[in-house]
């Protein structure tokens, strides 16, 4: 992980069912003394949202329905990402000019 001590930081998940994986993530994070600490999702399950509110500075959740069932219902297209995806898409952001432009749009689905 970068050092994050000082700085503000955003984490982003694809959505909050049970909320393991943020909670875990904004937890490492926060052990590393960010300025702000901002978790965004575009879909969550409303007691899971509001349980992470006091994980962080600001929680960012569009939606937040109680009958949420699962992230993958809100999405049209919610096929996995394997490691070597992930790991393309680290690289490309570590190169400089490694935005959206440079390659292909999504590794592993070119």
């Amino acid at each position: 992980m970068p050092p994050v001590a000082g700085r503000p930081v955003i984490v982003v998940d694809d959505g909050l069912a049970t909320g393991g994986t943020a909670r875990a993530a904004v937890r490492a994070v926060r052990g590393r003394g960010p300025s702000r600490l901002v978790l965004a999702v575009p879909v969550g399950a409303a007691e899971t949202v509001r349980s992470l509110e006091a994980e962080v500075d600001d929680l960012v959740v569009p939606v937040a329905p109680w009958d949420f069932q699962a992230v993958g219902q809100w999405y049209r297209d919610f096929g996995q990402l394997g490691d070597a995806d992930v790991t393309a898409w680290l690289e490309r952001a570590g190169r400089p000019g490694g935005g959206p432009a440079d390659g292909p749009a999504e590794p592993g689905r070119a």
